[in-house]
């Protein structure tokens, strides 16, 4: 299956998207909430960021396989 370059296109911009919201959101937490704030907050940017990791490895990966041409 072949991915089209709109498709890596926003795959690539997605994955930005989300490493740059998720850290600054991160960033911009306030002091004076409970840990449990924190914890889960934590948690929600942690596992954001490895999904923006997947998707973004996923677009490049079909990115740099659009020049090759399949083994016959």
């Amino acid at each position: 299956m072949r991915i089209t370059r709109k498709t890596v296109a926003f795959l690539i911009g997605l994955a930005a998207f989300m490493i740059i919201e998720w850290i600054s959101l991160g960033f911009n937490l306030a002091d004076g909430h409970p840990t449990a704030f924190y914890v889960v907050h934590g948690i929600l940017i942690a596992v954001n960021i490895v999904l923006a990791i997947v998707l973004g490895g996923i677009g490049l990966r079909a990115l740099t396989k659009r020049g090759q041409r399949p083994p016959v």
